[in-house]
């Protein structure tokens, strides 16, 4: 397609050359303020490094129910609503690296913004979550 073309179709069609644009720009705000936030997004691969390597504090914040039938080895359980960054036990992991897991990775981005407010050093995200983590076919353990 040739830019005369997609200046015609442009055009054609203003809303959904706006929408689009609109769109667009959106998406990379979000990104931009990822990036800012200073929490990393991580894949599968790079978690076991830091499970590995650097004894990496693993908070899946799913369910009991999503925790038991199968969570990511040496994961611990705490759902968000009773998430505490704040809590005196957490001070002693505040330079470890901790990464937070869910279901798809949302909820672990919120979550990840609070552990940062309260200034933990090193915060990252599995990108995707759980699902990312079946997909790279890691094992999950099942039960608590």
């Amino acid at each position: 397609m040739s830019f005369a073309e997609l200046a015609a179709f442009a055009g054609r069609h203003p809303q959904l050359s706006i929408a689009l644009a609109v769109i667009t720009v959106a998406l990379i705000g979000v990104e931009i303020a990822l990036r800012l936030s200073g929490i990393r997004r991580i894949g599968p691969s790079v978690l076991v490094g830091l499970m590995n390597r650097d004894n990496a504090l693993v908070v899946d914040l799913r369910t009991p129910v999503e925790f038991e039938k199968g969570h990511i080895a040496g994961a611990k359980n705490v759902q968000l609503s009773q998430f505490d960054p704040e809590n005196k036990q957490l001070a002693p992991v505040k330079s470890l690296p901790v990464v937070l897991v869910c279901q798809s990775g949302q909820t672990a981005q919120t979550a990840a913004a609070r552990l940062r407010k309260a200034g933990f050093t090193q915060v990252s995200v599995l990108d995707g979550g759980v699902q990312a983590w079946r997909g790279a076919d890691m094992p999950l353990v099942k039960g608590r």
